[in-house]
This record gives C-alpha cells, sequence and structure tokens, in this order.
C-alpha cells in the first residue's frame, strides 16, 4: 500500500521548516523592527483549526519570553457581529494555510481599521488574506494536498516561533530553532507498535500539556478526531486533575506532551495520579513515565520540544486511522478548505 499524502507530507515538515526559516529571516527582523517601535500592549490573533493551535502555541511563547498578552480574537466578531476592535499600536497575526476564509479576511480588515498592524501567517501568498496584510510571512510548505495539515502546521508553529525569537531577543530560543529541523528530522517513531495497538482499540482519550505543549495537546486531539474517528478531548494537565479526572477508569488513554520545562516536575506528579486512577499513559517525551513512552529529539530549548514530538503523534494516528480502514487524506463531512463567515 502507498503512503497516504497525509504521511508524506508529514515526513516533508523537516525541509519545510528549514526552508522557511532561511527566507523569512528579513521578515522575522521587520517584525522585530516594528515590535521595538510599537511596544504593543497586547498582540492578537485570529485563526481556526490546526491554524488556530499554532496561534496557541505562539500565546504561550510570546508570554514566556517577553510577557506581552496575547489574545485570541473571534473571527465572528467582525465578520458576523460587525463590531469596531480597538486596537492602536497592537500587533495582529492570522494564521492560515489557505488564506482564504471569508471570517479571517474580515477580522484583518477589522484589525487594521482598529490601528493594527497586519501580519498574515499563510502558505498560499496569492490569496485575498496574504494581498490585504500589511506583512506577510509566508510559510513556504508546497502545496498541501491531505485534508489533514501536517506540514503547514508544523511550518506555521515554527513561524510564529521565528517572530518570538526575534522579537525576544531569547538566545535559547534562537538556537533551538536553528535545530528544529534537524531535531524533527532526526526523531523517530520507535516503540509506536504498542501505542498504536492502543489508540486502534479505543473510543475516547484525553490529551494533556501545559504552556506550548497544551497547544499541541489541542492539535493532537483534532487529529485524532478528523482522522482516526476517536473522541478526543484536549486538557492542562492542571485542569485535568480537576473534573475531567472523573471520567477515568482501567484503561482510559491519556497521551501528553511532556517536555522539560518549569511545568515539568507538576505534570509528572499529575501523570502519575492519572495512572493510579488506572489511566493508560502514553507520554511524548524523553523523561521516564509511567505506561509507554515516545521518544524525540530535541532542539534543547524546552518550549520548541513539543513541537519536535508532534510529529511522532502525526505519524501513528495516520498508521491507526488506515489500520481501522479509513482514508487519512479525505475524511468523512470535511473538505481542505474550510469556508466560514
Amino acid at each position: 500500500m502507498s503512503a497516504s499524502l497525509m504521511l508524506q507530507e508529514t515526513e516533508q515538515s523537516p525541509q519545510v521548516v528549514a526552508r522557511l526559516l532561511e527566507k523569512e529571516a528579513g521578515t522575522f527582523a521587520e517584525i522585530a523592527r516594528i515590535f521595538a517601535e510599537r511596544q504593543p500592549a497586547v498582540i492578537t490573533t485570529a485563526a481556526r483549526g490546526s491554524s488556530d493551535h499554532a496561534a496557541t502555541f505562539f500565546k504561550y511563547l510570546t508570554e514566556i519570553a517577553t510577557g506581552t498578552p496575547v489574545a485570541s480574537i473571534g473571527p465572528s466578531i467582525a465578520s458576523v457581529y460587525g463590531v469596531n476592535l480597538k486596537l492602536n499600536n497592537a500587533l495582529h497575526f492570522t494564521v492560515s494555510q489557505s488564506g482564504g476564509s471569508p471570517d479571517i479576511i474580515a477580522a484583518q480588515a477589522a484589525a487594521k481599521k482598529g490601528g493594527a498592524v497586519t501580519i498574515a501567517v499563510v502558505n498560499v501568498t496569492e490569496s485575498q488574506l496574504a494581498k490585504e496584510a500589511d506583512i506577510v510571512l509566508a510559510l513556504h510548505a508546497g502545496e498541501e494536498k491531505s485534508v489533514a495539515a501536517t506540514k503547514s502546521f508544523i511550518a506555521s508553529v515554527a513561524a510564529l516561533s521565528g517572530v518570538v525569537a526575534a522579537i525576544s531577543g531569547d538566545a535559547s530560543l534562537q538556537a533551538g530553532l536553528a535545530r528544529l529541523s534537524d531535531a524533527l528530522a532526526a526523531t523517530r517513531p520507535e516503540g509506536r507498535e504498542p501505542v498504536e495497538n492502543l489508540l486502534l482499540n479505543t473510543r475516547s482519550l484525553y490529551t494533556g500539556g501545559r504552556g506550548t505543549a497544551f497547544a499541541i495537546a489541542l492539535e493532537a486531539a483534532l487529529k485524532a478526531k478528523e482522522t482516526a474517528s476517536i473522541h478526543a478531548e484536549a486538557f492542562s494537565l492542571a485542569e485535568l486533575m480537576h473534573g475531567p479526572s472523573r471520567l477515568v477508569e482501567d484503561g482510559f488513554p491519556v497521551l501528553s506532551f511532556l517536555p522539560r520545562d518549569e511545568a515539568f516536575d507538576g505534570n509528572m506528579e499529575a501523570l502519575k495520579r492519572l495512572h493510579s486512577f488506572g489511566a493508560s499513559i502514553i507520554t511524548l517525551s524523553d523523561a521516564e513515565t509511567p505506561g509507554f513512552r515516545l521518544s524525540s529529539a530535541s532542539t534543547g530549548n524546552a518550549h520548541l520540544d513539543p513541537l519536535v514530538s508532534l510529529i511522532n503523534f502525526y505519524r501513528i494516528i495516520e498508521s491507526v486511522t488506515r489500520r481501522k480502514g479509513f482514508d487519512p487524506d479525505r475524511p468523512r463531512n470535511l473538505k481542505k478548505v474550510t469556508v466560514t463567515i
């Protein structure tokens, strides 16, 4: 059986990341110049689906590295509710593979009218979104044919991380980005069979993480739903200790992204507690944890490492999808570009 487009595009991610970081160096510098000039009190984002998860990664990374709050603007605020945004001196990022959905285009227009500098993080640079933005940060991912976004998501996170590295001047983040492509290429899904078998036989699971890892958990939950038809919910591992733990029983899968960041010790305690409830723990980490573990290469920056772990999850959920008899490239009820207003 030939490889799915989803898997082919996943495997292109290291090259895509290397290309965009090289080609967009000047764009990162320009955004950093504008950030320094404006000193925005807030940065805003607008996106949907996987792109919104990339924006969530950006939120955590920006707030950790710079202390500048990042707020998600609901696209319908402009397209449906007609609200005038008040964003003097703000920066507004729109994240989209296609750049074609009317609601995020309307949100960008409202942000610009409200005083923000608008930046389109987009793969299709001839799209309306890109044409109407003040700055275009291109993903250079090439055409993505599978409905399930993989390389464009990884590229979006890499591009937004490049922005944070530039505006913060964080040397560790800059060094980690320089190693990101190699870390993605070096990560192989060793020990995947028992994890695949567990996911193959489950109807529901939780995904978890904190900080940037929570954004990756959101993306993993979406992919489980849209490709393998598994009901999946993403939570902060801190939040998972509250009401959601009521559903955890013997064999219930909890899949977590566990970088060695400032939240590591607390996350480990949460996983041990969930394990004591009977959960089947799956961690994507280089740390020794209860249950199943899939290791990945490190960039040397813990806040970037969850993105490296994601490439293994994409491979696994693609395989589970095909073993269930589904086509990961053409999920039922879904299209590549969803047009919303």
